[in-house]
């Protein structure tokens, strides 16, 4: 089998069997091809390996030292779980008789604590008078929101209007995998999403073949906004409001974690609200607690 077709069988596989993101199947394919490529050129590899059969381990490893010189650990990473889960199909399904994975292992990569904003830093961004206007509106309820519940951007852009339960305030997510969720929405978010959604038909009266939709929050058009939007949306403004450091929708996500963690909320609830499939996802956001456990130290302490 050549190796395009089976990049293709893969990716098919994770499409239907694993329920996988189109963004996600796009950087496996990706990172895929960009193996093919270096095969190709490498003078070693003898003008390139037509057939898979004929990879080796040690191609593989050839290959991941080349990205060391311009690819972060995280991206090196990333590339390494793409192969891995390539050749373990492969296996799987018979293709081949041994996967060529010996040696083969992924960088380690350094932990870092999630970018988060202070309580204070939060309601500096979300108080403050706005115009009634339909787009301010909306990029005050897409705010709220995220701190309120914690959803991803792509969870954000992808909701409609009949997601949102305004009588017993919760709010149906379809997450990663296509796995559906209910998280709590707090009552100012929804009197945000409110505020919003009275303004909403003038949005959606733009939509130039006059269809109605269903997405709850739109562009200036009237189409489904898109996450590359909010981020754009989030970044400004902060920049407004005076916050000068990186904000982002993960930054709002975080802060909500992190400011439920903080106030005694137990992991597993946090887990189940962020959607995270792992609990070891969610124990990042334990950093907060030695936070807390230094300043009450600092504060405490005679000896300090």
């Amino acid at each position: 089998m050549k190796f395009e077709e089976a990049v293709e069988a893969y990716i098919l596989f994770l499409e239907t069997e694993r329920n996988l993101s189109a963004n996600t199947l796009k950087s496996y394919r990706k990172d895929l091809l960009q193996f093919r490529r270096f095969l190709e050129k490498d003078e070693e590899a003898k003008g390139g390996i037509k057939d898979i059969t004929r990879i080796s381990s040690m191609d593989i490893r050839r290959f991941l030292v080349s990205l060391y010189r311009s690819h972060s650990p995280s991206s090196v990473a990333r590339k390494v779980s793409s192969i891995k889960g390539f050749f373990g199909f492969l296996r799987r399904r018979k293709w081949l008789d041994k996967a060529p994975l010996r040696g083969v292992s992924a960088p380690k990569i350094p932990k870092k604590l999630p970018n988060f904003l202070s309580v204070d830093e939060v309601f500096h961004l979300l108080d403050g008078r706005i115009e009634a206007d339909p787009l301010p509106l909306r990029d005050r309820a897409i705010l709220e929101l995220i701190y309120s519940s914690g959803l991803r951007v792509s969870e954000v852009v992808s909701l409609n209007v009949g997601d949102i339960d305004d009588s017993i305030r919760l709010v149906r997510v379809t997450g990663k995998g296509g796995k559906e969720r209910i998280v709590p929405v707090g009552e100012k978010a929804l009197t945000a999403i409110r505020a919003y959604q009275s303004k909403r038909g003038e949005l959606a009266r733009r939509r130039k073949d006059g269809s109605p939709t269903q997405a709850l929050f739109l562009n200036r058009f009237g189409t489904r906004l898109t996450a590359r939007s909010v981020e754009r949306m989030i970044k400004t403004y902060a920049l407004k409001r005076g916050l000068v450091r990186k904000i982002n929708p993960h930054a709002l996500r975080h802060s909500f974690a992190t400011h439920l963690l903080g106030a005694g909320a137990d992991l597993r609830s946090i887990q189940e609200m962020l959607g995270h499939a792992s609990l070891s996802t969610t124990q990042k956001y334990t950093h907060i607690s030695l936070e807390q456990l230094m300043h009450v130290y600092d504060k405490a302490h005679p000896r300090k």
